[in-house]
């Protein structure tokens, strides 16, 4: 192998360290664009005793654990998440999803970073069951976040009221959520051909 080659494929290798490719960031706003329409035409029909799907939370989820960009990265497009939720039709409660997002986001990064370190390599605990643990407590540390600033924040509840007041939507959120990542991502890592 020449130096030159040597040297490119240590570039190459720097590259894909230190950011996303055109790929996954492609693919991220793709799963961005397709929570924010599921959530403004068919999320409020699949809602079932005040619980459904947060499409938005679920598919930044599905971006983290198929692309796994680095935590800090994880931020920024939870941060962006945020953002996008500020478009009228989708955010009742303006400015609170972009803290709730970004904290759900680092836990996805946080998560995913850990545990798929210490798993069992087989297909069904990468595709099903990691990606079904990791949107569940994501979405409920998002869930959570939104909670809080809005009932402890806004209207001066007490942290016990708002855990338990909330409990049921979160959960019942995260759980959705949870089933809906441990669906498409081996349905999405087949289709897109992604490790």
């Amino acid at each position: 192998m020449t130096t030159q080659a040597i040297a490119q494929k240590r570039i190459v290798s720097i590259d894909k360290q230190e950011g996303l490719e055109v790929r996954d960031l492609i693919l991220v706003a793709v799963l961005l664009a397709a929570g924010a329409v599921l959530k403004l035409t068919v999320s409020s029909f699949l809602t079932f005793a005040g619980m459904k799907p947060n499409f938005m939370i679920a598919m930044y989820c599905l971006a983290i654990i198929l692309t796994r960009p680095k935590v800090y990265q994880s931020a920024v497009i939870g941060f962006i998440t945020g953002l996008i939720s500020q478009i009228p039709m989708l955010n009742a409660t303006p400015l609170v999803n972009i803290a709730s997002e970004l904290v759900g986001a680092v836990v996805c990064g946080i998560l995913l970073a850990s545990l798929t370190k210490v798993a069992p390599k087989t297909a069904s605990m990468q595709n099903v069951v990691l990606p079904a643990v990791i949107t569940f407590v994501s979405t409920t540390f998002s869930g959570y976040t939104f909670a809080l600033v809005v009932g402890c924040a806004m209207n001066g509840l007490s942290v016990p009221v708002v855990l338990a007041t909330y409990a049921v939507m979160v959960l019942g959120t995260a759980a959705m959520n949870a089933i809906l990542a441990a669906i498409l991502t081996p349905i999405l890592r087949k289709t897109l051909k992604i490790a």
